[in-house]
């Protein structure tokens, strides 16, 4: 069982889809990591939404006309995810054993974004099977977005990794670094408590 397994019972799609509607209601921008993936990779590139949830991100992404995949554990987060898209694929699958194959999608992919908070929320111990998975999904020379909190602050559970054990993950995956942002605003990273990191495979 992975942390956000063990934080909501896997039931929490409902509560998690309704909280992002009422934020988004009040004005507040939800579409800060659609729109730096956006600035990242050419219009009808290929997206993989890793840890998709209830879609918020994926789904503003295929609006604005990337092909994209979900895949996500959470059952209850998929379901709310299939219900307000029901024509984009979204797949059910454990990041640590996801295969694209396997689920019947093709890898190759142009960007992986992984947002959301995946890598705290991960089962411990398995981070760097996940950054291989997902480092293999990519095409040569496609990117790896991944943004998450660090500290307390920002996390819901304990601090579960750091900067530099994702940084020798990615690079164990034969990923290299591009850069950090402490925000989906593309605001400098100087440290702190969220890091939002790119890295591109490599081959091109």
């Amino acid at each position: 069982m992975n942390r956000w397994e063990e934080l909501t019972g896997g039931v929490s799609g409902e509560d998690y889809a309704a909280r992002f509607a009422a934020l988004a209601g009040s004005g507040r921008d939800v579409h800060g990591e659609a729109r730096l993936c956006a600035a990242l990779v050419p219009d009808g590139a290929r997206v993989l939404d890793a840890g998709c949830g209830t879609g918020r991100v994926m789904i503003r992404l295929a609006e604005l006309g990337y092909d994209c995949v979900g895949v996500d554990v959470d059952a209850s987060m998929l379901a709310v995810a299939r219900r307000q898209a029901p024509e984009l694929p979204w797949v059910q699958a454990d990041l640590a054993s996801f295969e694209p194959a396997a689920s019947g999608v093709a890898a190759g992919f142009d960007l992986v974004v992984a947002a959301g908070n995946i890598f705290p929320l991960l089962a411990v111990g398995t981070e760097a099977v996940v950054v291989g998975r997902l480092a293999a999904a990519l095409r040569p020379g496609g990117l790896m977005v991944a943004g998450f909190g660090l500290d307390e602050a920002h996390l819901p559970v304990p601090p579960g990794i750091s900067l530099a054990e994702y940084d020798a993950y990615c690079a164990a995956a034969g990923l290299v670094f591009v850069d950090r942002f402490s925000t989906w605003g593309a605001d400098p990273y100087e440290g702190g408590g969220y890091a939002v990191s790119v890295y591109r495979a490599g081959g091109s």
